[in-house]
């Protein structure tokens, strides 16, 4: 590891003007390539103190051994040459976006004398006319089988052309006017070319002038008596409507635009790009990406700006280009769209209108494209195996923790203070063994104190399980005597299922609480089988909670660590120093997961909390009243506030409520203050309480 002061350049040697600066590993290999408009203010916050830069800036700036730069006269220029140089360096520590599919184009061969129509995958080639990309072949075949009907151009490949030159009799497509036969001259080069052209502008969006022509020569063929031609031109009208109707109608001004979305993580990056042409979507495609550079999003919107249009010229360039937000220096980059394109591109945020609504279209492809990649990511068994080494490697264990479970905290600002156990057997979660806790040890926010009571609760009831089936008869925590407690917990429901008896897909969470400690065929309940690793939201102190709660129960068998979130560092019991886990790391992938997944439940348990705490009415704490009655009693007086003020004798009056239980209703609410009265703020009426006992 480098220290990045051993080769910070001299004060005053790095120019104040724009460039492009590599950083240079030991190896003379190239690892990060930037630009900046003032190389000495970008270039001295690489060299700041090392705890102070983002985590994975410090790793750059220590895998680094050199800094070098190339002065250039505007910010266009360094755009372009950062470009070409990350075009030919690769620098490991750069944004590199990745396409999760080689997408088809439908190409036009405008550099061969007979210009042909066909399908095209990979790199670009000069002279050919690309339309797309599609997200399918078949979808291109089909929209060319309609279109061959009026631009009948060729779509045969080299052998096939020659060969029917040859032999001077034209393929099938020939016989039934799909191709106009150039190869045995039944058309000019010429006039071949110009099908082709037409063809070109037909898919360029140019659609309205070639309908008109063939609508208009139909009329005249039908005056003229020529029925059999106005059929076919009639057809062919069709045809290309029926083209059209492939791609719909997005924005009614026949725009020509690209939009660009971003869906992010803290690890990944998605990217979606729609392109619009004529108002229509003529193309869609995306790609995925490691954040292995400190990036925000206009960052990210950025590289994919030079990835899409790098080497673009032309009408390849849009008209205009939609982002979720501008680069740094949206001057620089529209110029540099325009000068690849020859005329003015507008690059602008969406702020209202079809454009805005496609743009969140956009946004939810990107979003569920990160979703799966990363649920292909972490079905992969291969994967999950590397994963689970990994932190075994790394932790030290002595095999892989094929169960793991994670505990987080959450509260609203020390009120509903609730935790989440998570499981996760194999790599992958077991959401039917998931568990809720109440904290109910102390009152106010603790997260440390908070952890302790939770794992001890957890490993409690683990211990109380093994009692019971006799295999924890001699070992015992010096400071746990008696019988073992059972923790008040709450388990997430097992799957709920349909009508049909089959299992939906997300189990419910809001299942009774586990009081018994056996399954109905008598295996042990969940809370039986331990873990072979703990993982806590948290850093050094959440660690050494749950640590400590380990260890006054006599528990030293089951492996502790925590992954602390704004470094996603991984913390042991005793150790001074963090375990830091590559950034590629498989083993981090899956840490990370677990601990989102953690912080999801924690989440949704404290909100669902808090809201039935709202809602809550005085008359849910009265013992014997039930739902019905309680309906009953609401529907009679019409408010919680006139059933107070009620006597015995009237609330007796409501059919189903006996004397006990009105006498029971009346010291209840006599004994519970009257909460402050609501009011409506947008015009300062008081308003009633509602039919639940709660203000709104």
């Amino acid at each position: 590891m480098a220290d990045p002061s051993s080769y910070r350049p001299k004060p005053g040697q790095i120019p104040d003007s724009p460039g492009v600066y590599k950083f240079r590993d030991e190896y003379r290999r190239v690892i990060y390539v930037g630009k900046a408009k003032n190389l000495r203010q970008r270039l001295a916050n690489y060299f700041q103190d090392l705890a102070s830069l983002h985590p994975r800036t410090r790793t750059m700036v220590t895998t680094a051994a050199s800094v070098e730069w190339t002065v250039v006269s505007t910010e266009v220029e360094a755009l372009q040459l950062e470009y070409s140089w990350i075009k030919e360096y690769d620098p490991r520590f750069n944004v590199k976006y990745r396409d999760d599919k080689s997408y088809p184009y439908l190409a036009v061969t405008l550099n061969e004398e007979f210009p042909r129509v066909q399908v095209m995958r990979g790199a670009k080639r000069k002279g050919v006319r690309y339309f797309g990309p599609y997200g399918h072949a078949w979808a291109i075949r089909e929209t060319v089988d309609l279109m061959l009907r009026v631009f009948p151009v060729r779509t045969c490949s080299a052998g096939v052309f020659k060969n029917a030159a040859r032999s001077g009799r034209p393929c099938l497509l020939g016989y039934i006017g799909k191709c106009s036969a150039p190869c045995v001259s039944r058309v000019t080069p010429q006039e071949h070319r110009d099908l082709a052209e037409d063809f070109c502008d037909f898919m360029a969006g140019r659609t309205g002038t070639y309908i008109r022509r063939l609508e208009k020569d139909m009329t005249r063929a039908a005056e003229d008596m020529e029925y059999e031609r106005a059929a076919r031109l009639r057809d062919d009208a069709e045809a290309l409507r029926r083209a059209m109707e492939k791609s719909a109608v997005v924005l009614a001004d026949a725009t020509d635009a690209d939009l660009i979305a971003v869906a992010e993580d803290e690890l990944e990056a998605a990217v979606q790009i729609f392109h619009v042409r004529g108002g229509r979507v003529r193309g869609q495609r995306g790609w995925v990406t490691d954040k292995v550079e400190a990036v925000d999003t206009a960052g990210l919107v950025e590289h994919a700006l030079q990835q899409l249009y790098g080497e673009e010229t032309g009408d390849s360039v849009p008209k205009e280009v939609l982002v979720p937000a501008l680069p740094d220096v949206p001057e620089a980059v529209s110029q540099w769209l325009a000068d690849r394109r020859g005329s003015h591109v507008s690059l602008r945020i969406p702020q209202r209108g079809d454009k805005k609504d496609l743009m969140g279209t956009v946004q939810r492809n990107a979003q569920q494209a990160l979703a799966l990649h990363k649920t292909k990511r972490a079905s992969d068994l291969t994967t999950r195996s590397r994963a689970l080494e990994e932190i075994a490697e790394a932790l030290g264990l002595g095999s892989a923790p094929l169960r793991v479970e994670c505990f987080d905290i959450s509260h609203l600002q020390g009120d509903d203070v609730v935790a989440s156990m998570v499981v996760f057997e194999d790599g992958l979660a077991r959401k039917s063994e998931y568990r809720r806790f109440q904290i109910k040890g102390f009152e106010g926010q603790d997260d440390v104190r908070s952890m302790h009571e939770v794992i001890g609760r957890r490993f409690k009831r683990y211990l109380q399980e093994k009692e019971r089936t006799g295999e924890w008869e001699e070992i015992r925590s010096p400071g746990v005597t008696g019988p073992v407690p059972a923790p008040d917990t709450a388990p997430a429901a097992q799957p709920s299922h349909s009508r049909d008896g089959s299992p939906q897909d997300e189990p419910r969470e809001d299942g009774p609480r586990e009081d018994e400690s056996r399954e109905d065929d008598g295996r042990p309940k969940r809370f039986a089988y331990p873990p072979q690793l703990v993982v806590v939201d948290g850093g050094q102190p959440q660690v050494a909670a749950a640590k400590r709660a380990l260890d006054e129960l006599g528990i030293d068998d089951i492996a502790v660590c925590g992954l602390a979130k704004r470094l996603e560092e991984v913390w042991l019991p005793d150790e001074d120093d963090p375990v830091v886990l590559p950034r590629s790391s498989e083993g981090l992938y899956l840490l990370q997961r677990i601990r989102d997944e953690a912080h999801r439940f924690a989440i949704t348990y404290q909100r669902a909390k808090r809201a039935k705490r709202v809602r809550s009415s005085p008359l849910d704490d009265i013992a014997g009243l039930g739902e019905t009655r309680k309906q009953a009693l609401i529907k009679h007086f019409g408010s919680v506030r006139k059933l107070r003020q009620a006597t015995i004798d009237e609330i007796c009056e409501v059919p189903g409520i006996g004397r006990r239980t009105a006498e029971s209703v009346a010291v209840a609410l006599a004994g519970a203050a009257p909460p402050a009265p609501a009011v409506n703020t947008a015009t300062g009426e008081i308003i009633d309480e509602d039919d639940g006992g709660s203000t709104s």
